[in-house]
């Protein structure tokens, strides 16, 4: 795909992995429409940085949470520009072991991190109806690797994993279904440890925003021939 002109939708696109991700699009001459939830001032910022590249970006906001909303925010997301370009990146991320998980932990994880992609891939496909498309959920490594901490996390994102791959099958040709797993790309920004939270990466270091990036890229533009594969950028943490 010829990226230059095209349009992303990029779900929690306005901060941290979603600002690398937004940014490396309009890097790469893409349009990029932010869908955030509660950030909105973190989205403005985005939204100027990206215009500074010399394309164009739009604000939308929605509560994921919401999930009979989700084919309205594809909607008014499409009529602001029409999209080749879906990344599903909004996600929570809550420290939970399999003692702490009430049934709203639970329930509020699997709605964000897997039905919300879900719903919003499903009206994506739906509006492009036969044309050419792209697909890349935002994965983590503990998606085919998991682990006991962040339990509903980690099961969601496992699960979202394999719709990657449903998907993949179910929208050939003309839309491809990837995804990124991601490691230590940024500090918590809860602070911690930041050198404890690398001891079990082989790579012995952070990502860099730029390889984040590229992998994006290679994925909507140059993986023609590629669906349903999940590619890891988390310098070999799944393999420990």
């Amino acid at each position: 795909m010829n990226l230059k002109g095209k349009t992303a939708l990029v779900t929690g696109g306005a901060h941290r992995v979603g600002k690398i991700l937004s940014l490396a699009l309009a890097e790469a001459g893409v349009n990029v429409i932010i869908h955030y939830g509660s950030s909105q001032s973190a989205a403005r910022q985005t939204e100027a940085e990206i215009q500074q590249k010399g394309v164009r970006a739009w604000l939308i906001q929605a509560d994921l949470a919401d999930l009979k909303g989700l084919e309205g925010l594809v909607e008014q997301a499409w009529q602001l520009n029409p999209f080749q370009i879906l990344v599903n990146n909004a996600a929570i991320f809550e420290a939970l072991s399999w003692n702490q998980v009430r049934l709203e932990d639970w329930q509020r994880h699997l709605s964000i991190n897997l039905t919300a992609p879900f719903l919003i891939s499903q009206a994506f496909a739906r509006k492009l109806n036969g044309q050419e498309g792209r697909i890349v959920n935002i994965l983590d490594w503990r998606a085919l690797r998991p682990v006991d901490d962040h339990l509903p996390y980690t099961i969601s994102k496992a699960a979202l994993a394999a719709l990657t791959r449903s998907l993949a099958v179910a929208l050939a040709p003309t839309i491809t279904v990837n995804g990124l797993a991601l490691g230590a790309i940024l500090p918590p920004s809860d602070g911690g440890d930041l050198e404890a939270a690398i001891q079990s990466v082989p790579a012995g270091r952070w990502a860099q925003a730029e390889e984040v990036g590229r992998a994006l890229i290679y994925l909507v533009g140059g993986a023609t021939y590629t669906t349903g594969e999940i590619l890891h950028v988390d310098g070999g943490r799944h393999l420990i």
